[in-house]
């Protein structure tokens, strides 16, 4: 098992955490909060980090990735998040999703087409598998994909997708056979522009407000038999395979989202006075601060877990649930204890942990609730 080996992290890995945080600290930091309060997605910042690799992290050298591992990926992640999340979730449904179904399912010559663009961060990517009536419960997706001579045909509508506004191609699944449930569910290459193919609603949301996420819409819309993804009826297998790897990446996230708070927390404890001393020389905050550590510490043992298994070519569906389930709420309860710790003013915009407590939430929803990754994780136990 993965809990046997060192998860220390290599020269090269810490370098290249010292770069994500000297990235994030003078292109992200200064703009958080007017992306935030705006909604305004970072386009220039997502262009930047194509040019730094973090657009193609786990990609081949030979396809225009940085051909690190999923350590690295988590590490990159992780960074980005912990300055803000929207960044973390930009990059991490590119990679984890879009590119690497594309790359995990797709055949050559979409892989050598598509993953090059993507991996510059020249293309930006999307998934669509959620729908309005049709969440975790897959099966019951109604988008159609009908096949027509050498085209296919879509119609329906995907919602909560990351990046839906931006991406200049989407993965979508889409039912090619409603009688086999989700062994008729098949995956498609769509790209921007395609007639009868737009991006719907663009949600106001709670938190991650700098991310875009939308609805996509296709009406009769028309692309290639070649944009098929993978073998047809096997679009579901691929995506459970995809979100394995997907629940690393959104574990990560939250890792950094409840890191970036509890650093917050961390240094404001030591400068705020009350009764005459540092409110950090009091035990209630002391004791705060020592769970808030643990919880963070265990959160990354479980992630660099799954990463272990992961690299190793090993199952990791329970590794990476347990994972996402754990980090995730640790992200909402550090974020919690951090506006606690700050009272008042971490109940205000002028203090960053009023923008974590509302990232954290999403935290435990998107890709899989916790309530899922619970089901995910008894399943696999059960199987033992």
């Amino acid at each position: 098992m993965g809990v046997s080996h060192s998860f220390a992290l290599t020269d090269e890995q810490e370098q290249l955490r010292k770069e994500i945080r000297d990235f994030a600290a003078r292109e992200i930091a200064p703009n958080v909060m007017r992306w935030d309060e705006a909604s305004e997605f970072p386009h220039e910042v997502v262009k930047k980090l194509g040019e730094t690799g973090l657009m193609g992290v786990i990609f081949p050298v030979e396809l225009g990735g940085a051909g690190l591992g999923y350590v690295d990926y988590a590490l990159a992640v992780e960074e980005l998040s912990a300055v803000d999340g929207s960044i973390g979730i930009i990059v991490a449904s590119h990679n984890s999703l879009c590119a690497n179904h594309i790359f995990v399912a797709g055949n050559e010559a979409q892989k050598s087409k598509y993953i090059p663009l993507l991996a510059s961060g020249k293309w930006l990517g999307a998934w669509g598998l959620t729908e309005p009536g049709s969440g975790s419960d897959a099966g019951s997706a109604r988008t159609s994909a009908v096949r027509k001579g050498d085209r296919w045909v879509l119609n329906g509508n995907k919602t909560f997708i990351t990046n839906g506004h931006y991406a200049d191609i989407s993965v979508i699944i889409a039912v090619t056979d409603k009688s086999q449930g989700t062994r008729g569910l098949s995956a498609f290459v769509v790209e921007k522009g395609t007639p009868g193919f737009r991006p719907g609603k663009k949600e106001n949301k709670l938190g991650l407000r700098a991310s875009d996420t939308s609805e996509l819409i296709f009406e009769d819309c028309e692309i290639p038999a070649e944009n098929l993804l993978g073998k047809e009826g096997e679009g579901f297998i691929d995506s459970m395979r995809i979100l394995d790897g997907g629940r690393i990446s959104i574990a990560a996230l939250s890792l950094g989202i409840g890191r970036g708070a509890y650093d917050a927390a961390r240094s404001y404890v030591k400068q705020r006075h009350q009764f005459g001393k540092a409110i950090s020389e009091f035990q209630g905050i002391q004791w705060k601060l020592a769970d808030m550590a643990t919880e963070i510490a265990a959160a990354e043992l479980l992630i660099n877990q799954a990463c272990d298994l992961k690299i190793r070519g090993l199952p990791m569906t329970k590794e990476a649930a347990m994972a996402k389930y754990y980090a995730s709420e640790v992200a909402v309860k550090v974020a919690t204890d951090a506006v606690q710790i700050y009272g008042g003013y971490g109940y205000t915009k002028d203090f960053p942990v009023e923008k974590y407590y509302r990232d954290a939430k999403l935290c435990t929803i998107g890709e899989g609730t916790s309530e899922i990754q619970k089901i995910v994780i008894s399943r696999e136990v059960l199987r033992g």
